[in-house]
């Protein structure tokens, strides 16, 4: 079973600054096939609030930091303190989760393993709890 993460990114350091870098999938457990980002996160304002039946995550803190809240089944909560840019947050399918606590200009990029399907999300907090998939599976970090 799959289970949420950090993923260490490379980190090249230099004096004149540093980079990371993803390719291919070197870093990432799934093939890229959507990236999106959120940005200019009012304060007090949560984003996610959603599971996915099959699609795969990755997030990461490009500016700024702010925590990803990962619930299970059961109501217990994970939370990640997004902070550094080669730190990235593996979410497998099934996972609930929201992000909060954004800091002013924060700037999050993820990393999808299938392009946008509505169908594919898990909305309401309930469902997510019954769903058969869910039941057979041990979801604790």
């Amino acid at each position: 079973m799959k289970r949420v993460k950090i993923i260490d990114l490379p980190k090249v350091e230099d004096s004149r600054g540093n980079l990371t870098f993803l390719q291919n999938n070197d870093q990432i457990p799934f093939e890229i096939k959507r990236v999106f980002w959120t940005y200019d996160i009012p304060g007090g304002q949560t984003r996610g609030g959603h599971a996915y039946q099959s699609q795969e995550e990755v997030i990461i803190a490009l500016s700024g930091s702010f925590d990803v809240i990962v619930t299970n089944q059961d109501g217990t909560e994970n939370k990640f303190c997004l902070n550094r840019s080669y730190y990235g947050l593996y979410i497998p399918a099934n996972n609930w989760r929201h992000m909060e606590n954004f800091a002013t200009n924060a700037l999050s990029v993820h990393l999808s393993s299938s392009v946008y399907d509505e169908t594919d999300y898990i909305r309401n907090f309930e469902d997510y709890k019954s769903n058969e998939y869910q039941k057979h599976n041990d979801l604790r970090l």
